[in-house]
């Protein structure tokens, strides 16, 4: 009948699953044991060994005594400076020097047309001569006189007159020497000569000029003379930083010493002591003006050149340093990468001082017994085991004292 299951057609089915059941059953120990052999014939890779711990070299910090130094940033200018400008009036006949040169005090410089002066003085001269004549007649008729009026043949009278005309012809004889001594001047003046040693400008008026001469400004100038040995060193000091340098002083710290290096150097060459300070401090900067004096013999320095001075103006202390590349920037601190007793790196914030030539002072952060990496610090990680080996950092790396900038406003060497 339709739509009816009959029972032989549902009786096969349990068969064909037991069937199904009972290979299964055999076919595994088989697969197993196909496993196995696969695995005797390809044994799996042994794991991956551990790497070594990364080799850095350390060292503790760098004990050393160190000087305290201020750091200001000042111009050189001339210790003096002169304007040459003529005394009397001419034409340039000759020029006596090379641009730029270096001239002693009293060097000639330019001459002026002498020969109008000399006449002048020729002339000067020959009314000297007259009134001298005139000085002797008239004596010579005072005495004369004076001898006469004892026997009454002059009056009195008679004889004052012969006696001021004597005074009159020694006044006038005086004038004359004076005005000769003035156009004896005028030609001394025809050569212009350094009134200080040091570096001549350029010319300002070539020869074949005509120049005025005078006392006053309105003198041609000529050129200009600076003396650079000694230089002066000028800048300006906050308020806090003067009463510093004032409390060492006082303190018993000794004159201040001051060391300058160019903005082209890294060392401190040019060595000065401060010798002189404004009188009161600009109220609208809060500033004093002050200067120190350098020698300078071979007269490098010029006037003009901006230089960083450094300031002793405190005593000496005891500090730890450094490599400058043992220091890592964390964000906004610095740090210092030590390794512990078991030899895992740590990162140690600390606070900077001052720089000397490749070492940086640690003012606090640090232990004098800290095992500091310097070397292989692209391998010391903090967290991380490494191998340590002892190192040393060179004393001699920080001299001569003070060879770098420093991000504080102090520097520091080594106490002398």
């Amino acid at each position: 009948m339709l739509g009816t299951i009959t029972a032989a057609e549902t009786a096969p089915r349990p068969r064909r699953a037991t069937l199904w059941r009972r290979g299964t059953l055999l076919l595994l120990p088989v697969a197993l044991v196909g496993y196995g052999g696969y695995r005797l014939v390809h044994p799996a890779a042994p794991e991956a060994a551990a790497p070594p711990p990364a080799s850095v070299t350390t060292a503790t910090p760098l004990a050393r005594t160190v000087t305290e130094w201020d750091d200001y940033v000042g111009r050189f200018t001339a210790s003096q400076s002169v304007e040459v400008r003529p005394r009397v009036s001419g034409q340039i006949v000759a020029r006596h020097f090379t641009d730029g040169q270096m001239v002693r005090k009293g060097q000639l410089l330019f001459t002026v047309d002498p020969r109008p002066f000399r006449a002048a003085e020729g002339e000067a001269r020959a009314d000297v001569a007259a009134a001298r004549s005139s000085l002797a007649l008239a004596r010579a008729d005072l005495a004369r006189a004076e001898r006469l009026s004892g026997d009454e043949a002059l009056s009195a009278g008679e004889v004052d007159r012969l006696r001021s005309r004597a005074q009159a012809a020694a006044a006038t004889l005086a004038g004359a020497e004076a005005r000769l001594r003035s156009r004896a001047l005028d030609v001394e003046w025809t050569e212009v000569r350094a009134p200080i040693s040091g570096r001549v400008s350029d010319r300002r008026v070539d020869t074949g000029n005509l120049v005025t001469g005078g006392q006053t400004g309105t003198a041609t100038l000529l050129t200009t003379i600076n003396a650079i040995d000694p230089i002066y060193f000028s800048f300006d000091a906050s308020e806090a930083l003067v009463l510093k340098a004032r409390h060492a002083r006082a303190a018993g710290a000794g004159p201040a010493r001051v060391e300058v290096r160019l903005q082209d150097e890294t060392d401190y060459r040019w060595k000065g002591s401060l010798d002189f300070e404004d009188n009161g401090l600009d109220q609208r900067s809060g500033t004093l003006r002050a200067r120190a004096t350098i020698a300078n013999p071979q007269g490098f320095l010029t006037p003009g050149l901006f230089g960083n001075m450094r300031l002793a103006s405190g005593g000496t202390a005891r500090a730890l340093l450094v490599p400058e590349a043992a220091i890592q920037t964390d964000q906004a601190r610095k740090t210092v990468l030590v390794v512990g007793p078991d030899n895992v790196v740590a990162a140690k914030p600390v606070t900077l001082g001052a720089s000397l030539s490749g070492l940086r002072i640690v003012r606090q952060g640090l232990d004098p017994r800290d095992r500091v990496v310097i070397g292989g610090l692209q391998a010391a990680v903090p967290g991380s085991k490494v191998d340590p080996h002892p190192g040393r950092i060179a004393a001699d790396a920080a001299t001569p004292p003070a060879t770098a900038e420093t991000p504080p406003a102090a520097q520091a060497s080594f106490a002398r």
